[in-house]
């Protein structure tokens, strides 16, 4: 077998004809794969703007509604309670002296509430009160409970005291 010598001329022809070959190749092959997957794109761009459409519009639906019917609706009630229920709700610090509420029986620590006059106490009930002995809540906490059973609920303390 002979050798045959390559010299530069003939190697630079080859390599551009298969260069030149490879992007024919190539270009027919993403002609074939755009014919082929045009129809599947537009199904899948179909569902995605349906999928989106559903979602946004669900995203958007309010998680409550105004109800326009409260101006004609009858105000309500708070009940009335006696002052021994209504203590039930104060009975959780006054009971116990949790945050320096005086507890029932403690005669000295509501002397000096006493002493500043049921007026004065009804306020510190029905309002809240800081200072230096404690805090109270307004209402105790209890915002259902309507100024009238704060006001049997300091009675009935009081009353045990006394």
């Amino acid at each position: 077998m002979s050798e045959q010598k390559m010299n530069d001329s003939t190697f630079g022809r080859l390599f551009i004809i298969m260069i030149i070959v490879m992007v024919i190749l190539t270009i027919i092959i993403m002609i074939l794969a755009s014919l082929v997957s045009s129809d599947v794109n537009a199904k899948l761009d179909e569902i995605k703007v349906e999928e989106n459409s559903t979602t946004i519009a669900q995203r958007l639906i309010p998680v409550g509604q105004f109800n326009t019917q409260i101006a004609s609706a009858a105000p309500v009630v708070a009940a009335v309670l006696t002052g021994e229920e209504a203590y039930t709700s104060c009975a959780v610090c006054h009971a116990t002296g949790i945050a320096g509420a005086p507890q029932i029986g403690a005669n000295e620590a509501w002397s000096a509430r006493i002493a500043q006059g049921k007026d004065t106490l009804y306020s510190n009930a029905i309002n809240g009160y800081t200072g230096k002995a404690g805090v109270m809540p307004a209402k105790g906490g209890n915002i259902a409970l309507s100024d009238d059973n704060v006001r049997a609920a300091v009675d009935y303390m009081v009353d045990q005291v006394q």
